[in-house]
């Protein structure tokens, strides 16, 4: 879904936004052991902070997501205490340009609550929390509503957000404010409440999958819940007849209204991840959207990539500027389907065969139901983008087995056996969660990423840029390949033994149709050329070869179908096929047609779980495991008698 940043700026900068809500802070605190000493009093080591750092936490981290996307005026309401923590939250916010005229101190009975996060070796400790016994005073209530009525005379948009128990949502404070806004129907109001969210009629809300299941009156399900989540944003919807927003995490949202029950895709991300404020930074989002006079939908398109920005922010309550947000929209890779992705929907299949219908046939619009029986109806494409490796090629099969390895020694560079065993496992663990997350972009990306990783551990004395980090795994890698294509020259190897099962015949179908075929890799360009012409099919590809270059900014991938639409100029002619994600992601967000190759690279033939799982999520509208059923491949994408 794309967005236009510039209107959005324009409008957002003369949006108001009131908050109320539990005031949090949060206190990071980092400890170096090293520099402990034996106390004289206790004879324990001390605990030395090398560093420590404020955020406001709670409905202060929506507000400073706010004022950090750009909103035209943002102001707060709620308490804090009469304490040195009360000041640092009213100073924080000061300084984003916040109103805190509505930040009531309380000076009896009321600590500013604090989440005060201790970080040692790497590792986050039991919070220590400020803020437990707090006890709302009539007087302070009546101020607050004082401050309330004074900004729904002039917002735009209200958030009530409530996450402590011992807070400012008493049983009086509740009523009352219900009935304000029950008196206020034109503004749009949102609501993030832990314990109380179906005590607000006429609002949207948005709700976590545990907080969803305890307003279904159901237990919390286990993990993610994606099984039950669509039920019980349908259920909620219904019976509080006002739209719902159901988060899901890394898998997005679920959007519940009189339209039915639709995703909201997540966004999967490389780098580290620190979930601490992402619902708040959920919630700015999406009211910012609103603000703005957006559909539900886009605004919560908005709110899930806000989130994701302040997600790839560790060790802090982050916030995401709309700069942030319009870049990473632009690279981000969706999570569609998850529910099929992960094997809790039952799979559908054209002619109960191997080629799985993800989301429809070519022809039909997005969102029409599927019939899976054959069909008669003829579609055309005009031209075809083929990803290389995994996709046609397989001489650079076990590239992961190359890079893991090579990562870990960039991180990590000690001598074998030598060493914290525990830290090299949780290198190793974080190595293969970056290539899980960021295989099928381009091989210089992944090494940027792994110069974060170096800076991330610590333990290197030396950063090498992505360049130099990519000359070194190249080097690894190449050693496989040209053993392979040595064997391949010297006729011990022939093209059906590096090439997936089917993937030459059919390219020469599509040839034979007259469809303009275009090779898009993220191998070097001169790789790229030298394997497709050794292998007997560069000549096939009329729309020409794009490969990589060292500049971190070149995507050939992207590239290919750019020069697509300017050759042809309608997106509806184009079909790709793929192994990674980019080539989905990239497709689709062109409307284009988007078939994942969900291929086992060492038989050559069959379906790799693991890749179809990261094909559906990142938008694949077809998946199939080889080339081998060409006849019924392209029956379905260009009608009977092909």
């Amino acid at each position: 879904m794309g967005l236009d940043y510039e209107r959005l700026r324009t409008k957002l900068s003369k949006v108001r936004i009131a908050v109320v809500g539990d005031v949090c802070l949060d206190w990071y605190l980092f400890i170096d052991p090293g520099a402990a000493e034996r106390s004289v009093e206790t004879g324990k080591l001390t605990r030395p902070v090398e560093k420590s750092r404020y955020s406001p936490g709670g409905a202060g981290n929506v507000a400073a997501n706010l004022a950090s996307l750009g909103a035209g005026a943002v102001s707060i309401v709620g308490v804090v205490g009469n304490d040195p923590f009360g000041q640092t939250v009213e100073r924080l916010l000061s300084r984003l340009g916040i109103e805190t005229q509505g930040l009531l101190r309380q000076n009896e009975r009321w600590h500013t609550s604090v989440y005060t996060k201790i970080h040692e070796n790497g590792e986050e400790d039991r919070r220590i929390d400020f803020g437990n016994f707090n006890s709302l005073a009539e007087r302070t209530e009546s101020l607050l509503f004082d401050a309330l009525e004074a900004e729904l005379d002039r917002a735009h948009v209200l958030i009530v957000n409530q996450q402590l128990t011992h807070g400012i949502h008493t049983d009086s404070f509740r009523a009352a404010l219900c009935s304000r806004i029950a008196a206020h129907p034109d503004i749009p109001v949102l609501v993030d409440s832990r314990d109380y969210a179906e005590a607000y009629d006429g609002t949207v809300r948005k709700l976590n999958v545990a907080e969803a299941a305890r307003c279904c009156g159901a237990a919390p399900p286990d993990g993610a819940g994606l099984s039950e989540a669509r039920r019980f944003a349908e259920t909620l919807a219904a019976a509080w007849r006002t739209p719902v927003v159901v988060s899901r995490g890394e898998y997005g949202c679920l959007i519940a209204d009189t339209a039915g029950v639709r995703d909201a895709p997540g966004i999967a991300l490389a780098g580290g991840k620190d979930i601490v404020g992402a619902g708040d930074a959920l919630l700015a989002g999406i009211a910012c959207g609103i603000g703005c006079g957006e559909e539900l939908d886009a605004a919560v398109h908005l709110g899930n990539l806000v989130a994701a920005v302040t997600v790839g922010k560790a060790l802090q309550t982050g916030t995401a500027t709309l700069a942030e947000v319009e870049k990473l929209a632009e690279e981000a890779t969706f999570r569609y389907r998850p529910e099929l992705a992960l094997g809790i929907e039952t799979p559908r299949y054209f002619d109960d065969g191997e080629i799985e219908i993800v989301t429809r046939r070519p022809g039909e619009a997005v969102g029409r139901a599927v019939r899976v029986e054959a069909s008669t109806r003829e579609a055309r494409f005009d031209c075809a983008v083929f990803d290389h490796d995994g996709t046609i090629s397989t001489l650079r099969q076990g590239w992961e087995t190359v890079m893991a390895p090579m990562m870990i020694e960039a991180i990590c560079p000690l001598p074998p056996g030598e060493g914290d065993p525990a830290l090299i496992e949780r290198v190793r663990a974080r190595v293969m969660e970056y290539i899980e997350a960021t295989t099928g972009i381009q091989t210089i990306a992944q090494m940027a990423g792994l110069a974060e990783l170096v800076r991330e551990f610590g333990i290197a004395r030396e950063i090498l840029d992505p360049v130099a980090y990519k000359s070194i795994y190249n080097r690894k890698l190449m050693h496989t390949v040209r053993r392979r294509t040595e064997k391949f020259r010297r006729g011990e190897l022939s093209t059906l033994d590096v090439t997936l099962k089917g993937a030459v015949e059919f390219l020469q179908r599509l040839a034979d149709r007259d469809v303009r075929l275009y090779l898009a890799s993220g191998t070097d360009q001169t790789d790229v050329e030298e394997e497709a012409t050794l292998l007997g099919y560069a000549d096939l590809f009329s729309g020409g070869i794009y490969g990589a270059t060292d500049s971190i900014d070149d995507e050939p991938k992207k590239r290919a179908l750019r020069a697509i639409l300017d050759d042809i100029g309608a997106t509806s002619s184009v079909v790709t096929f793929g192994d990674g994600p980019v080539e989905m992601r990239e497709t689709v967000a062109r409307g284009g047609y988007a078939v994942g190759v969900a291929s086992d690279e060492i038989r050559r033939y069959g379906l790799n779980p693991d890749k179809r799982r990261r094909l559906i999520f990142a938008g694949a509208d077809l998946i199939v495991p080889d080339f081998s059923r060409s006849d019924h491949l392209m029956r379905l994408l260009f009608g009977e008698g092909s």
